[in-house]
């Protein structure tokens, strides 16, 4: 097994991803195009990930991986150049929500981050005043990472109440918000995966203070993340915990059943077309 190259602190991570698919894809004698053909992706896109200038998702390495015949060589550089985004703080609760066996989550005001669809979760890291578009750039390549753990075959239990104000937020467009939609409503085909909406005429007010993450490890521990204008808090305090169960368990009460919430998303999606 080939060993990927260490990122050089000089280059843009993207960069560098990009110049190993350009090696491996010149190594095989195929050109953009016909990459392009084989991992059914557009030709544009190959070169724009070439050139640095695109985060490329995982099915998208994946399958470049395949094709050229690189022994998962690509995927471990992409894991390797993504996680350099994820903020320090945030690393330890990275490792807390691949083991967990169960997610819950709370979200007022955007889609969570395991559900986005690219263009989405970019227009939500833009928001963060100063950012550069490399940032995010990273940021959103560790998002897609992220996402994998809900593919898995020991993929945790995932459960979101989110409020309605969400699906109507024009987050990027009409574009944006339908495709994001229609995430939403794909995501909920895994038996895995549960999405209540808490409908803007209920005038519940438990859950405007933020969103938060409720992370259930085996052997019975819970850990909690918290949304907040700086930087997420994580926790394990019993205290901290108690007080964001009872929360959620106050908001869920509030949900519309899947079924229900489900049908108040196609029709939100509807309204972006």
């Amino acid at each position: 097994m080939s060993v990927p190259p260490e990122p050089d602190p000089t280059v843009k991570p993207l960069a560098l991803f990009g110049a190993e698919l350009r090696k491996h894809r010149k190594r095989t004698g195929l050109s953009q195009e016909r990459l392009a053909q084989i991992i059914q992706f557009s030709p544009s896109l190959v070169g724009f990930i070439e050139r640095g200038q695109r985060t490329p998702s995982r099915g998208f390495v994946q399958r470049c991986d395949g094709a050229l015949e690189t022994g998962g060589e690509l995927v471990r550089l992409w894991t390797r150049v993504t996680g350099e985004a994820t903020p320090g703080w945030f690393r330890g609760w990275l490792d807390i929500e691949k083991e967990a066996h169960t997610l819950h989550t709370w979200q007022p005001l955007y889609v969570p981050g395991l559900l986005q669809t690219e263009e989405y979760a970019r227009l939500v890291l833009r928001g963060e005043p100063g950012i550069t578009d490399e940032q995010v750039e990273k940021l959103v390549a560790g998002r897609l990472e992220r996402q994998s753990i809900l593919a898995q075959t020991a993929a945790p239990l995932f459960r979101a109440v989110l409020d309605e104000g969400i699906l109507h937020r024009p987050i990027g467009g009409k574009d944006v918000m339908r495709e994001q939609l229609a995430r939403l409503v794909e995501a909920v085909k895994s038996p895995r995966i549960g999405i209540q909406i808490v409908p803007l005429a209920i005038g519940a007010t438990t859950g405007l203070l933020g969103g938060f993450v409720i992370a259930q490890l085996p052997g019975g521990t819970d850990t909690v993340y918290i949304d907040s204008a700086t930087h997420g808090h994580v926790t394990n305090q019993l205290e901290d915990v108690k007080a964001v169960h009872s929360r959620y368990d106050t908001i869920r009460a509030e949900a519309l059943p899947q079924h229900v919430s489900v049908q108040l998303i196609r029709e939100a999606e509807k309204l972006w077309t």
